[in-house]
Order: C-alpha cells, then sequence, then structure tokens
C-alpha cells in the first residue's frame, strides 16, 4: 500500500512537471535549433539534407534524409559540419549520412562528434 502510494505521488510530479513545461510539449526538430553551447538537430538535418541532395543530383538512386535521434546533445561545432555515407562496416541496419563536427567547442566531454542520421529510398 505504501508502495502505491509513493509511486502515485511520483507519478502525479512528473505529470506536473510536464505540464508545466510547455517547451517539452512544443518541441521538435524544427524547433531545436543551436546555441551558444550546443549544436542543433536542425541545423544537423539540414547538414545531412544538402549531402543527400548533391548525391540525389548525380542520378541513380534518390534518397530521403529522415530526422535524427532526438536523444542527441552535442556540443556546438566550432567549424562547418561535414557529412558523407556512413560506411556499411559499421555495421548499421540503415543507410545512414554521418554528419562530422571535426572540433567542437572546448568541453570537458567531446572534442569532436559524429551523428549518424538514417535515409531511405524515394
Amino acid at each position: 500500500m505504501i508502495r502505491y502510494a509513493c509511486w502515485s505521488a511520483w507519478l502525479s510530479i512528473c505529470v506536473a512537471v510536464f505540464a508545466a513545461s510547455p517547451s517539452l510539449a512544443s518541441w521538435s526538430i524544427e524547433t531545436d535549433r543551436s546555441t551558444s553551447t550546443t549544436h542543433g538537430l536542425f541545423e544537423i538535418r539540414e547538414a545531412a539534407r544538402l549531402f543527400v541532395a548533391r548525391e540525389n543530383a548525380k542520378g541513380g538512386l534518390q534518397w530521403q534524409v529522415l530526422d535524427p535521434n532526438p536523444k542527441i546533445l552535442v556540443p556546438r561545432c566550432d567549424v562547418p559540419l561535414k557529412a558523407e555515407w556512413t560506411p556499411k562496416n559499421l555495421g548499421r541496419s540503415m543507410r545512414s549520412v554521418t554528419v562530422v563536427c571535426g572540433k567542437a567547442r572546448p568541453n570537458d566531454v567531446m572534442p569532436r562528434w559524429n551523428v549518424y542520421v538514417s535515409v531511405r529510398k524515394i
């Protein structure tokens, strides 16, 4: 009985926190822009889209970029983003584009980073 009461109280707190935070309710890739400390998923997806548009212009298979994983959080990149096809030997289940940051803003976690953005044939 006590466990149920504690769990119920915890659930009520979680619901109240999410309800009071409109930014969480309205979050999307479109609104996830870069800040002074983090690189936005919008810009990461746009780098992948630009790369895929150039690849599609070459002819052959046509690809569409999907949204990056919304759980990804990376530091702001100090150099322009680069994009390339993800090597098949990395074992990813879907074809993807690697968006590369060669030099992130000084931080204690990541001096550079890669984000894998899935694509699909259209």
